[in-house]
């Protein structure tokens, strides 16, 4: 279990990583090309949910690999959990953005798995 627990989270860890960075260095008219809620935010926002899902890929990894406050990896877990459900709201309120409410599911349920490992008996 702590196998498939520490491959979930690399797994998010690299996802997480590449899009927060992506958002946190693209023009916001560049990622409208292919993010079309980007249209409701303000570029510093998507600046910020570009940052906080950055942190969170530094927070699946580094606490349980240095064993520095290695709670910080569930509650990370956590804050991605929670990213989607607001990515999700957001999709479904765009209508035309429901496939994507799929993906965001997956993610979600990838890091609830992390979470409840990490905070259970699988914990650092």
């Amino acid at each position: 279990m702590n196998v498939a627990l520490w491959v979930v989270a690399g797994l998010l860890a690299a996802i997480f990583l590449i899009a927060g960075m992506m958002k946190m260095t693209q023009a916001k008219e560049k990622l409208a090309a292919s993010m079309g809620w980007v249209e409701h935010y303000e570029p510093r926002q998507i600046k910020l949910i570009g940052l906080l899902e950055t942190l969170a890929a530094i927070g699946l990894i580094v606490p349980a690999l240095t064993g520095i406050l290695p709670i910080l990896t569930p509650l990370a877990a956590i804050g991605i959990a929670l990213v989607m459900v607001g990515a999700m709201a957001r999709h479904l309120s765009r209508g035309n953005e429901t496939p994507m409410v799929a993906m965001n599911m997956a993610f979600l349920l990838m890091a609830l798995f992390v979470a409840w490992g990490r905070f259970g008996d699988y914990a650092f």
